[in-house]
């Protein structure tokens, strides 16, 4: 097994380099890394039943999906994530969250606390989850990772939950609401995050005896540069790859009541019924259908609908 140093924090580049690292590298790996603010959904999840997307809109919070299941998490410089991928000719053998999580449960045993394994794939110190872990198998190897909340921003991290009102419809993975903290509030003298990380990765390095250590190299930078640039950035990644969904709503508003019927296929309005006061709005229908669901982008198609703003209100 080699330590790779990741030092990047841009959020699209470090999720894409998990994948790189699974598909092209024959080494076992094993790597820590920060982000900045950012929200990563799991692979099959509906983004927008899942995220508060005004919040995110309005903190520059950007969007990511993995590659990997489970739920959505949330990322800053207070998080420390670690990912291991490794190779095995059984396939029953690739994962294992209790494999994967007990070397964190043996670290933090030095700082007198007592992590459990919880659930499927959870870390908890008295009672509150701090590491949530998810995988995605790729042939004969496999990526674990997992987040670890050190001294991450508890009170960003519960506004950028979506936070549901049953209208929306979906057979997508739902994430599960926990109660969190961080680890930095259990020692007696907390030290910063990056040198929290240092004596992880020393730990990490003497429990699975790793003696090479190794930089992203140029040609990898690049590689890893094209894969954020061809799937990771892209609309039809984060927002188009939530599954079908449907939003069945109606609001009394200044100007009377608007009811909604909405079907979305690959992020895009596939079929909508709008009615106001009791009147179908076949030409506001026709202007929506076959457009992305995304307020920001709604509101430069119905910007000379007065009533757009209830509208798009109503569509979310």
């Amino acid at each position: 097994m080699i330590f790779i140093r990741r030092p990047q924090t841009n959020p699209f580049f470090n999720i894409a380099a998990e994948e790189y690292f699974l598909k092209n590298s024959r080494e076992d790996v094993l790597m820590l890394w920060q982000s900045e603010p950012s929200v990563v959904v799991g692979k099959h999840q509906n983004v927008m039943a899942e995220v508060n997307m005004d919040f995110v809109h309005e903190n520059n919070i950007p969007v990511i999906r993995r590659i990997s299941g489970g739920g959505m998490v949330y990322h800053d410089l207070g998080n420390i994530n670690l990912t291991q991928i490794s190779s095995s000719r059984k396939a029953y053998q690739l994962i294992d969250f209790y494999k994967f999580t007990q070397p964190v449960i043996d670290f933090l045993k030095q700082f007198g606390l007592e992590a459990s394994f919880e659930g499927k794939n959870n870390l908890t110190v008295n009672g509150k989850k701090f590491s949530g872990n998810s995988a995605h198998v790729f042939k004969n190897r496999v990526i674990h990772h997992g987040t670890f909340l050190y001294n991450v921003d508890l009170d960003r991290l519960e506004k950028v939950i979506y936070p549901g009102n049953g209208h929306i419809i979906d057979k997508s993975i739902k994430s599960i609401r926990a109660t969190v903290g961080n680890i930095a509030g259990y020692l007696e003298n907390p030290v910063t995050t990056e040198a929290f990380m240092q004596q992880l990765e020393l730990f990490l390095k003497d429990y699975y005896h790793i003696s090479t250590t190794a930089d992203i190299t140029p040609e990898e930078q690049l590689a890893i540069e094209k894969l954020v640039e061809e799937k990771y950035t892209r609309w039809e990644w984060i927002m188009g790859y939530s599954p079908k969904y449907s939003i069945r709503q109606e609001k009394d508003t200044e100007y009377g009541k608007f009811q909604v019927a909405l079907e979305v296929k690959e992020g895009i309005i596939a079929d909508i019924q709008l009615v106001f006061e009791g009147k179908q709005q076949e030409k506001t229908e026709q202007k929506l259908l076959g457009q992305k669901h995304d307020k920001i982008h709604l509101r430069k198609i119905l910007a000379d609908n007065r009533f757009s703003e209830v509208i798009i209100n109503t569509l979310f």
